[in-house]
């Protein structure tokens, strides 16, 4: 991890994930060409925020932990252009679909 993607951290119910790469070569070796290939819909959770604040203070814990794998919506989220040739996106909590299990 690079020390500027460890300086971000994000606000609120923000949640940072790395999306994953596209599969670009079968196991057969044929290249898929990138228009036929599908968005990808998972990513790894990088970073956390503290939670949304209720009305006394007090933060709601996020339900996702950093290095999960989690389900995305198609679209949605912002990029963060941290580090060449990777994509991260900023999330809220609430448009994360799913955790998975690895």
């Amino acid at each position: 991890m690079s020390a500027s993607l460890k300086r971000l951290v994000p606000l609120f119910d923000r949640v940072l994930i790395k999306k994953a790469e596209a599969i670009t070569k079968t196991k057969g070796g044929i290249v898929i060409p990138e228009k036929a290939q599908g968005k990808i819909l998972q990513g790894t959770v990088v970073a956390v925020g503290p939670g949304q604040r209720k009305e006394d203070g007090n933060h709601i814990p996020i339900s996702v932990k950093v290095g999960e794998l989690v389900l995305l919506p198609e679209y949605g989220g912002t990029k963060v252009d941290v580090e060449e040739n990777v994509e991260y996106h900023l999330y809220r909590e609430t448009d994360i679909l799913a955790k998975l299990d690895s």
